[in-house]
C-alpha cells in the first residue's frame, strides 16, 4: 500500500487534503477531488482500484469493476498520482454535512465492513469490494440492503458520514440498538443483524421505522447522527410540490395559517383599493 500523509480541514462540511511523494497514488470516486497540485495527474481506471484489479488481467478487472456495480456505484474509478518531485497535495470534499473518518486498516485487521456510500478515498492499493449479509432478513430490511462495502489493505483509507460521528467498542457480548440508518462501520467481529421496534403500534406510529440494528461486540463501531437519507427525507417533505411550506422567517409566514391568514390580508387589502 502507499503510506500516504493527510490533513482534515473544517466542521461541519469538511474536507481532506492528502499528500503525496514522488510515485505514490490514491483512489477516489468519482466527482470527489476539490482541488490538486499540477504535477499531481489523474487517470480513469475499470475496477475497485486494488493492486489485484489493477496489475491483474481483464477478468480480475471485471471481477473488480462487478463488485462496484452491485453495491450501486460506478464502474470507474479514479486515480491521482504524483509523478513530479517533492511533494504534492490533492483534497477531497464530503459531499453532504458531516465528518471524515480516517482509518488505518492496518489497526482493524486489514478489513472494515461500511455502508456502500461511505467511502470517499483511499491509498492505491486499498480493495474496494463487497460483503453480502448472510441473513436475508438483515439485508431485506436492515437500512443499508443486502450488500455493503467491505474494505481490505493494510493502507489508509477516508470515509465520510452525515453529522457528529460516534465511535464506540463494544465488549464481547455487548448488545447495542441503533437506528438502521445510522449505522456507518463495524468490525468483521461486529455480529450485525436486525431486530423489529417494538409492538405493531410503536412500528407504525413510533416514527423509528420498523426494524432497528442489532450490533453484537466485540469490536469497534462507527455511527452517524445525520443519515444522508433521513436529511433528504426532510428536505423532500419541506419541498412546494410536495406540500411544504413556501415562506419562511415569522409564525405567519408557515402552515396552513400563516397562508390563511396572509391570503385574507391580501384580500382585505384589495377590496379597500377598488
Amino acid at each position: 500500500m502507499d503510506e500516504v500523509d493527510y490533513k482534515i480541514f473544517g466542521a461541519e462540511m469538511q474536507f481532506v487534503e492528502v499528500e503525496l511523494d514522488p510515485g505514490e497514488s490514491v483512489i477516489a470516486e468519482a466527482g470527489a477531488m476539490m482541488y490538486k497540485d499540477s504535477t499531481v495527474e489523474m487517470n480513469t481506471i475499470f475496477g475497485d482500484g486494488s493492486t489485484k484489479s489493477s496489475q491483474g488481467g481483464l477478468f480480475d478487472k471485471l471481477v473488480g469493476a462487478g463488485k462496484r456495480l452491485l453495491t450501486g456505484e460506478s464502474l470507474f474509478m479514479t486515480v491521482f498520482s504524483h509523478h513530479g518531485f517533492g511533494k504534492a497535495k490533492v483534497a477531497f470534499g464530503a459531499p453532504y454535512p458531516g465528518n471524515i473518518i480516517p482509518m488505518h486498516l492496518a489497526q482493524y485487521g486489514g478489513t472494515i465492513i461500511c455502508q456502500k456510500d461511505s467511502f470517499l478515498c483511499a491509498a492505491k492499493g486499498v480493495s474496494v469490494g463487497i460483503y453480502f449479509q448472510r441473513k436475508i432478513m438483515t439485508g431485506l430490511f436492515g437500512g443499508e440492503g443486502f450488500i455493503m462495502q467491505k474494505l481490505e489493505g493494510d493502507g489508509l483509507a477516508f470515509m465520510h458520514a452525515g453529522g457528529t460521528i460516534v465511535e464506540r467498542q463494544l465488549k464481547s457480548g455487548e448488545v447495542l440498538h441503533v437506528d438502521t440508518g445510522c449505522v456507518v462501520a463495524f468490525e468483521p467481529s461486529v455480529q450485525f443483524d436486525i431486530q423489529q421496534a417494538g409492538n405493531i403500534k410503536s412500528a407504525l406510529f413510533g416514527g423509528e421505522g420498523l426494524f432497528f440494528a442489532v450490533l453484537q461486540g466485540p469490536g469497534k463501531i462507527w455511527l452517524q447522527s445525520l443519515p444522508f437519507s433521513r436529511l433528504a427525507g426532510r428536505m423532500l417533505a419541506a419541498a412546494p410540490q410536495r406540500g411544504g411550506n413556501r415562506e419562511e422567517g415569522s409564525v405567519l409566514g408557515k402552515g396552513v395559517l400563516g397562508g390563511t391568514l396572509l391570503g385574507g390580508l391580501g384580500s382585505f387589502l384589495g377590496d379597500d383599493d377598488e
